[in-house]
């Protein structure tokens, strides 16, 4: 029956079928952020070169290759569905999600150290704990893909296969797990060890939230639940088209404005509206 199954998706009349679902709105997406970043590159980097720190000149240059190799994925939607392209499918989507994974590790180690305005020492720390984190990831995969023949990327294997199920699971119940500790330490007394920037803290509520349905979407698939193998769909359709946008808004934007005195402004404005200030009142 999986033999089929595969076979179906594989044939010409599977490929239309299935792989021209929702490639369009994500080369469509892809395509107008690129865009975006081509744009205000030339301003950006003028940014950059007069005081952008090494962490920011590093994650900006981060974000550009995941961008590329985003783009080029959903263009070639189609490779999971051609004969003889499921080695060049399975490689560019594990560089893919692993270069997004380091954008969302190396996010999550930022706001958690303390001293986060430093420049080296901040960038060191910063992406040999995601480094760490995400070359363990990518080396799991990579050893359930080619070693064991799991269809970790295979969108069109839609029979129940509890390996793979399993690692998402696994995967996306850590992401939610650490989404959900920045959250607590943000509500603890720990708070002031993390940058007073509630635009961050929206983007940790989001994406926990994200997480937390990522994983019942995996949780339902693992049991064979259509629900769920939709599900899943729709949030890789929305990780894949929104998250690089989100992350770039949320963490990059406020760096690249002309005029300094208005950033500062903002993040007095954001700081004030959290209440960091009322303290000088009582």
């Amino acid at each position: 029956m999986s033999r089929r199954i595969q076979d179906q998706a594989l044939s010409p009349v599977g490929s239309d079928l299935k792989c021209n679902g929702y490639d369009i709105f994500l080369v469509v997406s892809s395509v107008l952020f690129i865009l975006y970043l081509a744009v205000h590159a030339k301003k950006n980097l003028s940014r950059l070169c007069r005081g952008g720190s090494s962490i920011i000149n590093s994650y900006y240059a981060l974000l550009w290759l995941v961008t590329l190799l985003n783009l080029a994925w959903s263009f070639l939607q189609a490779w999971q569905c051609s004969p003889g392209k499921e080695v060049a499918w399975n490689l560019l989507s594990l560089f893919t999600a692993s270069g997004m994974l380091c954008l969302e590790i190396s996010l999550m180690a930022f706001l958690l150290k303390d001293n986060y305005m430093n420049g080296m020492d901040t960038l060191a720390h910063t992406f040999v704990v995601s480094g760490i984190i995400v070359l363990v990831d990518t080396l799991l995969k990579a050893i359930y893909i080619f070693g064991f023949g799991v269809p970790l990327f295979n969108h069109n294997v839609e029979s129940t296969h509890a390996i793979k199920w399993s690692l998402w699971i696994l995967h996306k119940l850590l992401l939610a797990a650490a989404y959900g500790f920045i959250l607590f330490v943000q509500f603890s007394k720990w708070r002031e060890k993390l940058p007073p920037r509630p635009a961050f803290y929206n983007y940790v509520a989001v994406m926990f939230v994200f997480s937390a349905i990522t994983l019942f979407a995996c949780g339902l698939a693992g049991i064979g639940a259509g629900l769920g193998n939709w599900l899943y769909e729709f949030t890789v359709l929305c990780y894949h088209s929104l998250y690089l946008p989100f992350l770039y808004v949320t963490f990059l934007a406020d760096f690249f404005r002309e005029e300094d005195f208005l950033l500062d402004n903002a993040y007095y404005s954001e700081m004030k509206d959290a209440g960091f200030f009322d303290a000088d009142w009582e």
